[in-house]
């Protein structure tokens, strides 16, 4: 199973890259009621050929409007402001280090991991987690290495947003999260959980640190989004938010089912 935040799941959405693009005029946002500017012959009825081949992308999105400004914001962002940043990082930092920064704030992140597997009663997942968490804690140096991984041991993603999915808790309304990306109703009610889970446990007192240290919370931020390949605008098609609320949707309920 996988994190439901703009990480794991966005690296799937470029999987679907390879659909067919659809190639019309849009406007200067690239993403807003793309139906609208359709050219068609009225002949061959290609408004109801497009329509139709995009209702099997359909998601229940009540708030779509709202989700397309801030879709639109979190592109403009990412361009203007958090790739520079990221593109920096990596400019200056060297790959080791970095290899060992993304391998310390991944061991953080097991402890949502096991107590997520343990709520989702998966005993074979918590022993796997609890032992990648003791093995990379301490041969590891604090996470900075993964020995786990080499012996077999991977890492299993879960958050609470799939533990609620597994009892059966619905999805609700399809939401774009500010900076944090494709999310719906019950997977924001994870994020805050497994938030708050993090800050409690405080494990290897990082949680306590970052209060009086912000800049561990942007190096972790910076380092999610160095290690994810996806560009917006890269599926090349004025049907992009359609897409990924649909590969998202689609991707989530896999997991919770895995």
């Amino acid at each position: 199973m996988a994190k439901p935040t703009f990480l794991a799941v966005l690296f799937t959405l470029v999987l679907g890259s390879s659909l067919t693009h659809a190639q019309h005029a849009v406007d200067d946002d690239g993403f807003k009621q793309p139906l609208q500017h359709l050219q068609f012959n009225p002949g061959l009825d290609q408004r109801e050929f497009e329509r139709s081949t995009l209702s099997a992308l359909q998601v229940y999105d009540p708030l779509e409007s709202w989700n397309r400004r801030v879709y639109h914001f979190n592109y403009r962002f990412d361009e203007w402001v958090f790739l520079p940043i990221v593109d920096g990082y990596r400019y200056i930092t060297p790959s080791l280090v970095q290899t060992g920064v993304s391998n310390f704030f991944s061991n953080l992140g097991d402890v949502p991991n096991l107590l997520n597997s343990a709520l989702q009663l998966n005993g074979k997942r918590a022993m796997q987690t609890t032992a990648r968490l003791l093995l990379n804690t301490t041969i590891g140096v604090a996470g900075l290495w993964d020995p786990a991984t080499r012996m077999g041991l991977p890492k299993q993603r879960e958050d609470f947003g799939q533990t609620l999915g597994y009892y059966g808790t619905p999805a609700g309304p399809y939401l774009i999260l500010p900076l944090l990306g494709p999310s719906n109703l019950r997977d924001t009610g994870g994020l805050v959980v497994d938030f708050a889970a993090k800050s409690q446990v405080n494990w290897l007192n990082v949680a306590e640190a970052s209060v009086s240290h912000p800049e561990i919370t942007l190096l972790e931020v910076v380092d999610q989004r160095s290690t994810v390949n996806f560009r917006y605008g890269q599926l090349n098609s004025p049907f992009e938010y359609e897409k990924i609320r649909f590969f998202y949707h689609e991707a989530r309920k896999l997991q919770i089912a895995e």
